[in-house]
C-alpha cells in the first residue's frame, strides 16, 4: 500500500494568476454591457393608441362554380417543387368565398381576403382583382406602334 500511494502523490500544484480581467466575472459590469447609441432610445415601445398590426392572408384565383347563393368556389392554383424530382408543378385547390352581391361568374379572377369564418367551409370574401396591365396592354401597344412608325401597312390591311 505504501508504494502504490508514494507513485500517486504528485507534488503541489502552483496557482495559476489570470492575465485576462474578463475571465470569471472579474472585470465591472459595465464593460460588459452593449455600446448605446445616440440616436436609438432605450426602450422603444409602440405607441398604445394602434391597434396590433396582423398579416392578412390574400389570395388570387379563378372563379369555377358561382351557383350557389352568396357564395363562389374559387380554384387557385400555386407553382410548388415536386418531393421527389425537384421540378415546380401546379397545385390546384378550391376555396368556398363569400359573394354578397352574387356579382362574380365563372371564369372572373378574383382576389380572396381571408375574414372571420362565415359558415363551416367559408373564410375567405371574394373582392375583385385588380386589372392586369403589363403584359396585354404591352402588346396592344407594340402592335400599333411598330406599323404607324414603319409607314408599311400590315398583310392584313392590304387588299
Amino acid at each position: 500500500m505504501s508504494l502504490t500511494s508514494s507513485l500517486l502523490q504528485l507534488p503541489p500544484l502552483k496557482s495559476l494568476s489570470l492575465s485576462n480581467p474578463f475571465l470569471h466575472g472579474s472585470s465591472p459590469h459595465s464593460l460588459l454591457t452593449k455600446p448605446s447609441s445616440s440616436l436609438t432610445s432605450p426602450n422603444p415601445l409602440p405607441p398604445s393608441f394602434l391597434p396590433p398590426i396582423r398579416a392578412m392572408k390574400t389570395l388570387q384565383g379563378r372563379v369555377v362554380c358561382a351557383t350557389s347563393d352568396k357564395t363562389v368556389a374559387v380554384e387557385v392554383v400555386r407553382l410548388a417543387p415536386h418531393p421527389k424530382y425537384k421540378r415546380r408543378v401546379r397545385k390546384k385547390k378550391k376555396y368556398q368565398a363569400h359573394d354578397p352581391d352574387n356579382r362574380f361568374k365563372v371564369g372572373d379572377i378574383v382576389q380572396l381576403e381571408k375574414s372571420r369564418p362565415i359558415s363551416k367551409t367559408k373564410t375567405f370574401i371574394a373582392i375583385p382583382a385588380p386589372p392586369r396591365n403589363s403584359s396585354s396592354s404591352s402588346s396592344s401597344k407594340a402592335d400599333e406602334a411598330v406599323p404607324g412608325e414603319i409607314g408599311i401597312p400590315l398583310e392584313s390591311q392590304q387588299t
